[in-house]
């Protein structure tokens, strides 16, 4: 693996903990009251996710460019599975972090309501005593949010779509670039055709995910339904999630013949 690739596999990570870390403010959210204000305290980490973006993508089509132009083919693929296997781990250490993160954030949402002032919430959490509350909050998952998950209380099909619209999310844009290695000729076609496999990813988050996401968010503001059951189906949502990272293993491939094609014919 390249130092190219090392970082990529950085960014990758980075963008995938982020992800799931969403799930974390709505539950803090909940927890302040302060719905609205949570989401704008996650715009922040929005920002070091899509910065994450903008160097990802030019990075990993250099080190494509660079292998094509040398003949180097030896090993292509499994760097794009490593790149998978970061947003896996990513995922998985997000969920790991959900009841960590949300204690954090509650306490960031206080102290924006408290200051006004996003630059000086960030100073104060940079402070001994932000530190402080960084060292506080940590906490692993609740064994009530494990064991008391049921499946037949689930929203099945959401969770369903949830992995399915987080696996090809996840291997849009790498089968775009590594369809470059199947077609070098169209490479720079092929680099811009990741929404051909993100389209029903994205039409999945907007019409269906978010959609449930946020009625249940007003449910249980509302008190139709319980905190504890909130918890649980953002536990749920976060284990679909390292399921969908893991499934886009099995997509990287078909992906990328389909773009190939699609190529070809534009």
């Amino acid at each position: 693996m390249t130092n190219q690739v090392k970082l990529v596999f950085l960014l990758t990570f980075v963008i995938h903990l982020i992800s799931t870390l969403s799930y974390a403010v709505r539950i803090a959210g909940v927890r302040t009251g302060r719905i609205a204000v949570s989401f704008a305290i996650f715009n922040i980490l929005v920002l070091a996710s899509r910065t994450s973006n903008t160097f990802q993508g030019p990075l990993l089509a250099k080190h494509v460019e660079e292998n094509i132009l040398h003949g180097a083919y030896l090993g292509i693929e499994a760097d794009f599975r490593w790149l998978l296997v970061a947003s896996t781990l990513a995922s998985v250490a997000g969920l790991l972090l959900i009841p960590t993160f949300q204690r954090l954030f509650a306490r960031a949402i206080e102290t924006l309501g408290t200051y006004r002032s996003v630059p000086r919430m960030m100073l104060r959490a940079l402070s001994r005593a932000g530190l402080h509350q960084l060292r506080d909050a940590a906490s692993i998952p609740a064994k009530e949010n494990i064991t008391l998950l049921t499946w037949r209380q689930a929203p099945r099909t959401i969770l369903l779509f949830n992995a399915l619209a987080t696996a090809l999310l996840t291997v849009g844009v790498f089968a775009s670039l590594y369809a470059g290695y199947l077609r070098p000729d169209l490479r720079v076609t092929a680099n811009n055709l990741s929404p051909v496999i993100n389209a029903l990813s994205t039409i999945l988050l907007f019409m269906v995910i978010d959609p449930y996401l946020s009625l249940l968010t007003d449910d249980v503001t509302a008190g139709r339904a319980t905190p504890g059951h909130f918890r649980r189906c953002i536990v749920l949502f976060a284990v679909s999630r390292v399921v969908g990272t893991v499934l886009a293993q099995l997509f990287l491939i078909p992906a990328a013949k389909l773009i190939a094609v699609v190529a070809e014919f534009l």
